[in-house]
């Protein structure tokens, strides 16, 4: 599916965090991390299965997790890894292709802490899911911070 960029749906959502950009940069491609805040009981009613990442451009990744009996696998390609400002990666649902939608992960340091803005770009046949892909991300971020305020040293 080719897409240009006059047609694509944007989903955006900015989140500021109290600790470093490293450590918010890092909870993006560390499956461990990964597993506690982006998929798993504490987002919503699922087991996870297998979460898998090759964290470098070109790598892929693979987060294979059970709901109501269904083995869902999210899949996607890095694009970009400039730790800790910027991430870029590719997002589908398999089978769709790998390339499905983009996500871009901006984080920007503050004198404390950081911000993150994440802008999912979806097809246009996607727009209408616009905001509950906000909502997804968002309940995604809230924990994110959540966990990293838990793990602080």
């Amino acid at each position: 599916m080719s897409m240009n960029a006059e047609s694509h749906a944007y989903a955006r959502v900015t989140r500021r965090f109290d600790t470093s950009p490293e450590r918010v940069f890092d909870a993006w491609l560390t499956p461990e991390l990964i597993g506690r805040w982006m998929f798993g009981p504490a987002i919503r009613d699922e087991e996870i299965v297998k979460l898998t990442t090759d964290a470098r451009v070109g790598g892929a990744f693979s987060y294979v997790v059970r709901r109501q009996g269904e083995e869902i696998d999210h899949i996607g390609e890095y694009r970009e890894i400039d730790r800790p400002r910027r991430l870029v990666f590719t997002w589908a649902v398999a089978p769709d292709p790998i390339d499905s939608s983009r996500v871009v992960i901006d984080i920007e340091p503050l004198e404390s802490g950081c911000a993150l803005t994440l802008t999912h770009e979806l097809a246009p046949e996607w727009a209408d899911y616009t905001s509950r892909s906000e909502a997804a991300w968002t309940r995604m971020l809230d924990t994110l911070a959540a966990m990293l305020r838990q793990d602080a040293p």
